[in-house]
C-alpha cells in the first residue's frame, strides 16, 4: 500500500489495484503509527474497491480494525450504482451517544456523586444479560417501537416532546419494516428494551472542565463547572442479530450480483436490490430500537437525579443537548464536485457533523453547527464539538466518534489482572459501578488512545470545532 502524507493531519492511500477511489486518513504522526499496528489501513483500501463508492474511503483518527470495514470509517455510495453492507454499519447498529446539560454546578453535587451513581446503577439495568422484569412489550408494541424509535418512548411517557428535536433524524429512521426482522432478533430485543448492556456502554456524570469557545458553549447551554450527563448504548441483542442474520444473506447476494470482494466480511448488495432493501428496512428497525433505548435511559437518569436532589427535572434543567448515531447507513444529500447527490453514507464508528446553516442541521443549532459528541475513556476526558463547512466539503459531514481502542479486550483484561480498578478510579476522582470486574478490566483507560489527541486532529484538520471538554465524576458501566 502506498501511504503518503498530505499535510499535518491528512494521509492518502493512493488508488491502486482494484481500488476505485483513494483512501483518506485523518491522523497525526503519532496516531498514524498506532493505526499501522493493526489491519485497518488494509480495510480502508478494501472498502475503496466496492461498487459505487464516491470521492474516497475515509478514516477518522479513532480508526481501528473492525469487521470488514474499519471502525472509524466513512464511505458514501451512489444511490443508483452503490451498495449497502452490514459490515459497513457494524454489529451494534446505531450504537450512539447523547449528552444532557443541567443547571447544576459541580460544588452542588460534590458530596452526592456516590449516591447519584448508586441510584443510576439501581434504576438502569446494566450488564451482559440484563433483562427488564417490569417492562414486557407485546408483539404489537415492539413493532410500534421499531417503527417509531424515540417517538414511541416519548409517547409512552419516557421523556419530553422537545427531546425529539435534539436527536439525529428526530429519533426515527424512515423505512423501518419489522417484517424483515427475524423472530430471533425480535425475541432478543423484547427482553432488552431499556437496558444499558455491557462492554463500552455507560452512563457518566461529567463536569465541564474546559471551555474553548464561550459563544458556542452558551449556544449549547454549557459553562465552566457545569454538570452534564452522557448516555452511550445501542440496539443490544436485536441489532446484533439483525447484522448476523444479514451477513449470511449478503454473502449470497454478493455472489448473485457478481460483486468481487477482497474480503468476504465486506459482503453487500446493490442499494436497489431486494436484499439491499430488506437489510435497510431491518437495520432501520434496529436503529430505532437504539433511539428508544437511549430515550428511556434518559428518563431514568432524570428520575434518579430528581430523587437524590429533591428537585424537579425542570428545576434541574436536564435538557437533551443532542443524540448522535455511531454505526449507521443513511440516505443523505451531499454536494460532490459542485452537484447535489443522493448518497447512502455508511458511518461505522463515526459521527455526523453538519455545519451551521445546513438544511439538515437541527433548528436549535442552525447558528452553531450540529453538536459532535466524543466520549473518551472512563478515566480521562470527553469532548463536545460542532460540525463545520470543511466536514461538509470533505467527509460527507462526518467526524470521529470516540478515542478508539489501542488494545483488544482480551489484552486489556490481562494487563488489568489483579488490579483493584474501582480503587484506582477513585484515586483519579471517578466513582465507578459495574456489573462485573471483567467489564471494568476491558475498559481501563490504557486500552484506549488519548481522546485529546484524537479530538485535536479533527479540530486542527477543520472537520469539527472544539467547544468544551468534559471530565468524568461518576460512571456506571454495563
Amino acid at each position: 500500500m502506498n501511504l503518503e502524507k498530505i499535510d499535518e493531519y491528512r494521509y492518502r492511500l493512493t488508488r491502486e489495484g482494484s481500488m476505485r477511489v483513494d483512501g483518506i486518513i485523518y491522523a497525526n504522526e503519532k496516531i498514524i503509527k498506532d493505526i499501522k499496528k493493526d489491519d485497518s489501513l488494509r480495510q480502508v483500501a478494501n472498502v475503496a474497491t466496492l461498487p459505487g463508492i464516491v470521492r474516497a474511503s475515509l478514516a477518522m483518527p479513532d480508526i481501528h480494525e473492525g469487521y470488514g470495514f474499519p471502525i472509524g470509517g466513512v464511505a458514501a455510495f451512489d444511490e443508483k450504482t452503490g451498495v449497502i453492507s452490514p459490515g459497513g454499519v457494524g454489529y451494534d447498529i446505531n450504537c450512539g451517544v447523547r449528552v444532557m446539560r443541567s443547571n447544576l454546578r459541580q460544588e452542588e453535587i460534590s458530596g452526592l456523586i456516590e449516591k447519584l451513581v448508586d441510584t443510576l446503577f439501581r434504576n438502569i439495568p446494566a450488564g451482559v444479560g440484563s433483562r427488564r422484569k417490569d417492562l414486557k412489550l407485546s408483539h404489537a408494541e415492539l413493532e410500534s417501537l421499531l417503527h417509531k424509535g424515540a417517538r414511541w418512548a416519548v409517547s409512552k411517557g419516557y421523556g419530553l416532546q422537545k427531546d425529539l428535536d435534539h436527536i439525529e433524524e428526530g429519533g426515527c429512521i424512515k423505512g423501518a419494516d419489522p417484517a424483515h426482522v427475524s423472530q430471533k432478533a425480535l425475541e432478543r430485543g423484547r427482553a432488552q428494551v431499556g437496558t444499558l448492556g455491557s462492554g463500552n456502554h455507560f452512563v457518566e456524570i461529567d463536569v465541564v472542565s474546559e471551555v474553548y469557545d464561550e459563544q458556542l458553549a452558551r449556544g449549547l447551554g454549557l459553562e465552566q463547572g457545569g454538570i452534564a450527563i452522557q448516555v452511550h448504548t445501542g440496539s443490544r441483542g436485536l441489532g446484533y442479530q439483525v447484522c448476523d442474520d444479514f451477513i449470511a444473506v449478503m454473502i449470497q447476494a454478493a455472489r448473485k450480483y457478481g460483486i468481487d470482494l477482497p474480503d468476504r466480511q465486506l459482503c453487500c448488495a446493490p442499494l436497489d436490490s431486494d436484499e439491499g432493501g430488506r437489510y435497510f428496512a431491518a437495520m432501520a428497525c434496529a436503529a430505532n430500537f437504539a433511539f428508544a433505548n437511549r430515550q428511556m435511559i434518559t428518563h431514568w437518569v432524570r428520575e434518579s437525579f430528581s430523587r437524590v436532589l429533591g428537585r424537579s427535572t425542570e428545576e434541574l434543567g436536564l435538557d437533551l443537548i443532542y443524540d448522535v448515531c455511531h454505526n449507521i447507513a443513511k440516505f443523505e444529500d451531499h454536494v460532490v464536485d459542485g452537484k447535489s447527490r443522493r448518497l447512502c453514507v455508511h458511518r461505522k464508528g463515526a459521527t455526523r457533523a453538519l455545519p451551521p446553516g445546513h438544511p439538515q442541521t437541527p433548528e436549535a443549532y442552525k447558528t452553531t453547527g450540529q453538536p459532535v459528541l466524543i466520549p473518551g475513556d472512563m478515566g480521562r476526558y470527553s469532548y463536545i464539538l460542532v460540525g463545520t463547512e470543511a466536514a461538509s466539503a470533505e467527509t460527507f459531514a462526518s467526524s470521529c466518534h470516540g478515542a478508539g481502542r489501542l488494545m483488544s479486550r482480551t489484552k486489556a483484561s490481562k494487563i488489568a489482572k489483579g488490579k483493584n480498578i474501582v480503587k484506582a478510579m477513585q484515586e483519579l476522582g471517578v466513582v465507578v459501578r459495574a456489573s462485573g470486574w471483567r467489564t471494568l478490566a476491558e475498559e481501563i483507560p490504557e486500552a484506549y488512545k488519548d481522546v485529546t489527541e484524537v479530538v485535536d486532529v479533527v479540530h486542527n484538520a477543520g472537520i469539527a470545532r472544539k467547544v468544551v471538554q468534559l471530565r468524568p465524576l461518576g460512571v456506571i458501566k454495563g
